[in-house]
């Protein structure tokens, strides 16, 4: 093939080779990590990169980890020039000094080079199981700045020409809580890298150099090509959506808005910021890569599926991001972010999807259910040993998409579904804590002519110590997630300990003493809807009674159908007279 050509068959091997690789680099990390929010939960990204910061490859992975790390490879490059060399592996996880996201996730990345000639650079990316700070896990408010949630890492070396440098690493793991446990996973992620880099030589060294840089600009030529084709159907104007989250942290019920402007205009879409809060004094603020992130991911959404797994460089060239610096999505140092990855990460990317819902409502989605996460720490009498525990299995459901329900169980928007719940038993073993319900939610979904995916139901019984528990990876108790074209946003989440009779109210962006007995009792709202709940499909709705996920009288009241309870059916001369009757009201 000669400079400058790309046949079909070779184009597709090269790009599903990068695509692929990323994938195979997350399943080490599943087989060769311990920690339980990257090996069964799947708290880990994987991407490619080029030597010019050109993102090549992002296939899955959490939207913050992502998309917006082209930041951290061109800081990389700024820092060490040409001071890179093969077999170098630099860690960072700084958001103001390295541009990540916040200090949990530890991104480590490979420049790799062909006969000396760099050509790409590789990352993986994990949330650590402690990263230091004042409390275990990295989700607590009221830091009195960065420093204090953790240890911030510029980007370093931690392989120097193939050379471990141990001292480097012996100063990192003796500033975490589980040295031994984040060795482990630091390595898991460091042969991650390596295994790209035997695939990316492999393929080079296969096809030739000139071939595979021919087959990228190819590449981003056609993604970009995709993109534009896709703006240039959106109707030219300015979209407007909004989202709350309950608070930062420190000002406690004072909800955090983000508040998103996109423009259309020709080919090209602009998602604006502006008009976001001012950052916060609480630990929610986002800084610009990781509200880069969620912004470019929300826009994604509305584009051809047949691209989701192919979105490169050439995606991102056609939208441009605001954020003003000193805003709560662009916040300055030394602000702190610990909880960003939850409450105002998700509000970015919940903004951005409510103004393209109003640009394409044949398109619309809703937002799904909030993140309802913990970190509770103590000591397991087991072993003896302390822990550190959180989950995602409490999370609502998705919310809908113009002509489709929401998913059932999948966890939080910001992730898209890439991070999971873990299971019951795994819990069990590795914490201890006893599962004692854990259920989809009658009525906590929202309603619409497609319904949000159900809320859930999680109560767990202490039987270790006493410890902490904080809930700063939670959202939701005061505010929803939107819905779109119509449809209602799904229930508000609550959240108690029982303690000897006694319910003490569990709020999110708190801190929370836990005793021995305790039972925690979570219930999450489920995704929001999408279209008129009285256009639903009755047949849909009585399907949904039958399944336990919408009660008989949220049936009649939202959605305008009468079911008889003995015959479990529609009542249809009810259900018109419901429905004629609602009609009218809405043309008053």
């Amino acid at each position: 093939m000669t400079k400058g050509t790309t046949d079909a068959i070779t184009l597709s091997t090269i790009w599903h080779t990068f695509q692929s690789t990323c994938r195979e680099m997350r399943h080490v990390l599943d087989r060769t990590a311990q920690n339980y929010l990257m090996a069964q939960l799947h708290d880990v990204a994987a991407g490619i990169w080029d030597s010019q910061a050109r993102t090549l490859a992002v296939p899955a992975g959490p939207t913050s980890q992502l998309l917006g790390q082209k930041f951290s490879v061109r800081d990389i490059l700024d820092k060490f020039g040409k001071n890179l060399s093969p077999g170098d592996v630099i860690l960072n996880n700084d958001p103001y000094h390295g541009f990540c996201n916040h200090l949990p996730d530890w991104g480590f990345f490979r420049p790799i080079f062909y006969k000396d000639e760099l050509l790409f650079f590789t990352m993986a990316r994990g949330h650590q199981m402690d990263t230091g700070g004042s409390y275990p896990g990295g989700y607590f408010p009221n830091a009195y700045d960065i420093h204090a949630e953790g240890l911030c890492i510029p980007p370093i070396k931690v392989f120097e020409k193939g050379v471990e440098r141990k001292d480097i690493f012996e100063l990192v793991w003796n500033n975490v809580r589980w040295p031994e446990a984040v060795r482990v996973d630091n390595y898991a992620l460091i042969a991650a890298t390596k295994i790209c880099e035997n695939r990316l030589l492999a393929m080079v060294e296969r096809y030739g150099k000139d071939t595979v840089l021919d087959c990228i600009e190819e590449m981003l030529t056609r993604t970009e090509r995709a993109i534009r084709s896709e703006i240039a159907k959106v109707p030219d104007g300015i979209y407007y959506g909004e989202a709350a989250s309950d608070d930062d942290g420190t000002e406690l019920d004072v909800p955090v808005w983000v508040r998103c402007a996109v423009t259309v205009k020709g080919d090209e879409m602009t998602l604006d910021f502006s008009q976001s809060d001012k950052q916060r004094k609480g630990f929610v603020n986002n800084t610009l890569p990781s509200t880069y992130s969620r912004a470019i991911a929300g826009s994604f959404l509305f584009f051809d599926p047949a691209l989701a797994d192919f979105h490169n460089e050439g995606s991102m060239k056609p939208v441009h991001i605001v954020a003003p610096e000193g805003s709560v999505v662009n916040a300055k140092y030394p602000a702190t972010v610990g909880g960003s990855p939850v409450s105002v990460g998700t509000q970015i990317l919940e903004s951005t999807v409510m103004a393209l819902s109003h640009a394409m409502p044949h398109k619309a989605i809703a937002c799904w259910g909030r993140h309802r996460g913990h970190y509770i720490f103590g000591t397991d009498p087991r072993t003896g040993e302390r822990y550190v525990q959180t989950t995602f299995d409490s999370d609502g459901g998705a919310g809908a998409v113009s002509g489709y329900d929401g998913y059932e169980g999948a966890c939080t928007f910001p992730t898209l579904g890439s991070v999971q719940r873990g299971n019951v038993e795994e819990v069990e073993i590795r914490f201890p804590w006893r599962i004692v319900q854990y259920h989809f939610v009658e009525d906590m979904s929202g309603a619409g002519k497609w319904r949000g995916g159900s809320g859930m139901r999680w109560d767990a019984l202490n039987v270790g110590s006493e410890g902490g528990m904080a809930t700063g990876s939670s959202d939701g108790d005061q505010t929803h997630p939107p819905a779109a074209a119509g449809g209602m946003p799904s229930p508000l989440c609550t959240a108690y300990l029982q303690r000897d009779g006694e319910r003490i109210p569990v709020k999110p962006h708190r801190m929370y003493q836990i005793r021995p007995g305790d039972l925690l009792v979570k219930i999450s709202g489920g995704g929001s809807g999408v279209g008129n709940p009285r256009e639903r499909e009755p047949e849909k709705v009585l399907n949904d009674v039958i399944d336990g996920f919408i009660s008989l009288e949220a049936a009649e009241k939202l959605y305008g159908v009468a079911i008889d309870a003995a015959a479990m059916k529609i009542d249809w001369e009810k259900t018109r007279t419901l429905r004629a009757e609602a009609e009218k009201e809405s043309i008053k």
